[in-house]
């Protein structure tokens, strides 16, 4: 069982109102839930802010099919990066619009690599990386 801290904190009255608010929208039961979260947060922040810190990210592109060899130049650097992605999800978003989210692992530098040259191929409309740690501790 872990050891609980209680602590208090000082905060503007006009600041911990629009806290509330936010937390409620959430759905977070109390503000130490939300507290933890935010600190949570800023730990993974930190931590792959090193560029051979391990992360897994995902990436989301948006692009129209129709461009010319673009599908070619998304599949050719996708097969030369296999070691880094773990899994590729492709969405027919209507007629001339794909969504394409793919899974990455790897240190922090290589991620961000394989992400920037996807996003940037001509005729990528959109491409987006979310990253997390790829490793978690054990919460107890």
């Amino acid at each position: 069982m872990q050891n609980i801290v209680r602590f208090g904190v000082s905060i503007d009255d006009k600041l911990l109102d629009k806290f509330d608010a936010l937390i409620a929208k959430k759905g977070y039961v109390n503000r130490s839930e939300a507290i933890r979260d935010l600190i949570r947060s800023m730990l993974v922040d930190e931590d792959i802010s090193d560029p051979e810190a391990e992360s897994i990210g995902t990436l989301s592109l948006v692009y129209n099919h129709h461009a010319s060899e673009l599908a070619d130049k998304l599949n050719d650097l996708q097969h030369h990066s296999y070691k880094n992605i773990v899994s590729t999800t492709h969405i027919h978003l209507d007629e001339h619009n794909c969504l394409e989210v793919l899974i990455l692992k790897g240190k922090t530098r290589e991620v961000k690599a394989i992400a920037d040259k996807l996003s940037s191929i001509k005729n990528v409309k959109n491409g987006q990386l979310t990253l997390t740690r790829a490793e978690t501790e054990k919460e107890e």
